[in-house]
């Protein structure tokens, strides 16, 4: 088997032995997705998936920024392309370097889905490769392999997708108007609308002022038109917005500075301090407008976005050159807290990419204001160590309760399943860990294992 049944347990038998029991109760719970960039367009179409690099490669940036890390050029895996050329010689590439990805989750999201879907027993090398191909490409034009088939299959309640305000929603209106009834929603990403710096911000704004009819070029107009596009996201189902902001930071400006701050930032006379400020503001709005909505907000700072400028220019955004940086979650907060932090009805889901942050600032900020809540482990920390140190950096303080279960923040599909037993083994590995200690009973940490899985993030997410 690629995968051993007893992975990520303790190696001492009597915690294993309560890990498995636990893990035994929980295994088959379904799969919660509140967070991810999976597409609508797979689940509206409906088609069939062309062949294993479009699966596992080309879409799935922590596979091609290794492989770039060891000089195999995007172009070489046609990152970019709506449909591969050559695709054998694309997965010929990845499987000849498969050896990269030894001790990291990837290659544990992969042998799974290796294993557990396509039922390979040995490691994909470059001998195996066409063997890997043919056999996955043929199992790929079968009606089981469908994209909403395999929903089913991997037992998905909810997928949520993340968009801009400006996108059409044509591809959930679709799934929303078809015969079948899998909850697909999507999530409000307002980045391009909300960020000066976005490229094409300013006729981003035209587009958000030819969608809503409000007019945008005005501070009242602009958040009036937030409100529609929000609103529109909702009758789709939407739950949560999502704010992948550079900082923390939030501000809680007078409405007058508000709307001549705006004003600089369309004129486009804002320097880089006003930028930083004027999303520090939207922050702030965007909360204010979730305690009105019901929204749930997710802010997702500290990683400095498209760091490889060459990357940048050549292929766009989001091309695995995002790196993490420090974050001040005290400082950075304090006024939208100031102003909302006390709401009960108000959720805010923080997430981090500097892990010294856990017990020093976000246990004790959640632990305390009633609107916080701490998101999982994020990009390069939702691994087996990364979710271990989550839970032992953050329970002491904030609990178990004050955190929103695990997301797996894809946009490889068939990852999904494979990340989500990755961290339901090492909860129940971490809680074993606890009742072999005599710090919790069993029962206690069957109904914790439940509530991590699946009935925490159901009540963050209002889903």
């Amino acid at each position: 088997m690629l995968i051993h049944p007893d992975r990520l347990f303790p190696a001492e038998p009597s915690s294993r032995k309560i890990a498995k029991n636990l893990h035994a109760e929980i295994r088959t719970l379904p799969i919660v997705s509140p967070h991810g960039h999976t597409q609508a367009a797979w689940f509206a179409s409906n088609q069939l998936f062309h062949d294993p690099a479009q699966l596992f490669v080309q879409p799935d940036h922590y596979v091609f920024r290794m492989l770039y890390s060891q000089g195999v050029s995007l172009d070489d895996l046609e990152i970019g392309q709506p449909v591969a050329k050559n695709p054998r010689r694309i997965w010929r590439i990845f499987a000849r370097r498969y050896y990269l990805f030894r001790g990291t989750p990837t290659r544990m999201w992969l042998d799974y889905a290796f294993q557990e879907l396509f039922g390979m027993q040995d490691r994909l090398s470059e001998k195996n490769a066409d063997f890997y191909f043919d056999s996955i490409t043929e199992k790929l034009h079968t009606p089981e392999f469908l994209p909403r088939r395999l929903y089913d299959r991997f037992n998905v309640e909810v997928l949520a997708t993340t968009d801009s305000p400006l996108d059409s929603l044509a591809d959930h209106k679709k799934i929303r108007e078809s015969d079948w009834k899998a909850r697909v929603i999507p999530t409000f990403r307002p980045d391009p609308v909300v960020d000066p710096e976005f490229p094409g911000f300013p006729e981003n704004l035209k587009k958000l002022a030819d969608q809503t009819g409000e007019d945008s070029s005005t501070w009242q107009g602009y958040l009036n038109a937030l409100r529609a596009a929000r609103a529109r996201f909702r009758e789709l189902g939407c739950t949560a917005t999502d704010h992948g902001h550079p900082t923390a930071r939030t501000a809680n400006l007078s409405a007058n500075d508000a709307s001549q701050l705006f004003s600089r930032v369309v004129a486009g006379t804002s320097d880089t301090q006003q930028n930083e400020l004027f999303r520090a503001q939207m922050l702030t709005e965007m909360a204010g407008m979730s305690l009105e909505d019901g929204l749930v907000l997710q802010i997702h700072p500290g990683s400095l976005r498209n760091h490889n400028r060459h990357l940048f220019e050549r292929f766009g955004r989001d091309m695995g050159a995002d790196i993490p940086t420090p974050t001040n979650y005290v400082d950075g907060l304090r006024p939208l807290l100031d102003r909302f932090g006390n709401e009960r009805n108000l959720t805010i889901i923080l997430f981090t990419l500097d892990e010294s942050t856990y017990s020093r600032e976000l246990a004790p900020l959640a632990g305390h204001y009633p609107c916080l809540r701490l998101g999982p482990p994020w990009w390069f920390h939702d691994s087996p160590e990364g979710v271990m140190r989550y839970r032992e950096h953050i329970t002491e303080t904030a609990g178990f309760y004050n955190t929103v279960g695990f997301n797996d923040d894809t946009r490889a599909f068939l990852s999904i399943p494979g990340r989500h037993d990755m961290a339901r083994r090492v909860d129940c590995s971490f809680l074993a860990k606890l009742v072999a200690e005599h710090r919790l009973e069993e029962d206690e940490a069957l109904e914790i294992a439940r509530d991590l899985t699946y009935n925490l993030v159901k009540k963050a997410y209002r889903l």
